[in-house]
């Protein structure tokens, strides 16, 4: 008789824990953390997932998707060790869903990486993981001036062709590389199962922050991980989201977004059209028609003539000597915006008219600085509701604090260009 009455009082206890706790519908608005354990399906892993994955187990709760901690294909108490394990960083493996929708387990503690893409490698040096870095891509290697650490590591290849060869010489724990849209670079049929193959989207603005959160689990920088998340969010859902929301639909800005290359637009599902939407914007070409998997669609010059957007943005792949943090010098960026804004047809343009159409670094728009573009594009989209924000004090503090660069923006760099920039602002 005891032992069912201690039984029941444990089932209520729990049941009390998880009404009070953890409810799946009041999951924090960055998502659900995508790492088996993450029983209540939060943006964290915690003792509220050791209540829910106890209540599966005892009937009281529906299973969810990421409960199986042990990833083993059911549950039962191994997994409540795994998630205490994970809570206080001593699991020995950990299983995880990367931005391509793939199930990952690497081995823990995680003690070597290869980085194949510059946004990676930015997020593994935000959550301070750069020290487990054996090898990158040819891409990182030649940004000595943001990568001065990481530049001088082997190189393992192109992210698009990568040397497999080299990497295995490496041997790491996991290759962090970016997600493939239609073409294969034969990672996974060329890398042993003791390497693991994590493909990461850093760009995209609505994954960042769970992005990020996942680096801190794999590589023990959860702290790290949660600092930048909050740094962040502070601009993206406070600063800047929060004004923008308090604009009716009929006022914000119908803008047109290119991509690096001409008359090819942002569309739904790329980096360039969420910053656009976070700052406030009307992507104009948010709905046309894709041309293949990649998130980008081809505009008709005379559509888009027609359309006459408010305000211009372009992304701009930026090379030594042009803009970035290798440049320091405006011309060449200039004669790329004139150029720009002389296109034929552009002359009666309202964008053009009114010095409303602007370059920026392709870098801030689709990598873990994101945010930075985001606070560019609000500024512009709206002067007067942003006359408080400095998009350059913003990018500066980032710098400083998640990239731990000794650089000055207001004596290096070129990375936005408008008609206002020779009245200086960058």
């Amino acid at each position: 008789m005891k032992t069912k009455i201690v039984v029941i009082a444990v089932l209520v206890g729990l049941a009390l824990c998880t009404v009070l706790l953890v409810s799946p519908a009041l999951a924090s608005d960055t998502g659900t953390l995508g790492i088996y354990g993450n029983a209540n399906e939060d943006d964290t892993i915690d003792m509220r997932d050791l209540t829910y994955v106890k209540l599966i187990f005892f009937g009281k709760k529906p299973e969810t998707e990421l409960a199986d901690a042990k990833y083993d294909g059911k549950i039962n108490p191994l997994d409540f060790i795994q998630i205490k394990l994970i809570i206080v960083g001593k699991e020995k493996e950990l299983t995880f869903v990367d931005s391509s929708d793939r199930t990952v387990t690497v081995n823990k503690p995680l003690k070597t990486a290869v980085a194949l893409t510059y946004p990676v490698a930015e997020a593994i040096k935000i959550v301070k993981a750069d020290d487990k870095v054996v090898g990158v891509s040819s891409d990182i290697a030649k940004r000595k001036v943001f990568f001065p650490g990481l530049s001088k590591l082997p190189s393992a290849g192109e992210a698009s062709s990568p040397d497999v060869e080299k990497i295995l010489e490496l041997n790491p724990d996991i290759v962090c590389t970016g997600r493939l849209l239609g073409v294969s670079d034969g990672l996974e049929e060329q890398l042993p199962d003791t390497i693991a193959l994590a493909r990461w989207d850093m760009g995209r603005l609505e994954m960042m922050t769970n992005n990020v959160r996942k680096l801190g689990y794999i590589f023990d920088r959860e702290e790290e991980a949660e600092q930048f998340c909050e740094f962040y969010q502070e601009y993206i859902d406070e600063t800047i989201k929060e004004r923008v929301d308090e604009i009716p639909d009929d006022d914000k800005q119908r803008v047109y977004v290119e991509h690096i290359k001409d008359y090819n637009a942002f569309c739904t599902g790329s980096a360039g059209h969420e910053v656009c939407e976070a700052a406030g914007g009307i992507n104009i070409a948010a709905d046309l028609p894709r041309l293949s998997e990649r998130p980008i669609v081809e505009v008709d010059k005379e559509w888009l003539v027609d359309q006459n957007p408010q305000v211009i943005v372009k992304a701009v792949l930026c090379k030594p000597g042009i803009c970035g943090y290798d440049a320091d010098s405006a011309a060449k960026m200039k004669e790329l915006w004139v150029d720009f804004i002389n296109r034929p047809g552009w002359g009666n343009m309202t964008a053009v008219n009114t010095d409303r159409a602007y370059l920026i670094d392709m870098d801030l728009v689709g990598s873990t600085a994101n945010f930075v573009s985001a606070t560019y594009m609000a500024k512009w989209f709206y002067p007067e509701l942003f006359a408080d924000l400095d998009p350059q004090a913003v990018h500066q503090e980032y710098l400083t604090r998640f990239q731990r660069l000794d650089y000055d923006l207001d004596e290096h760099g070129v990375f936005v260009y408008s008609a206002l920039s020779d009245g200086g602002v960058r």
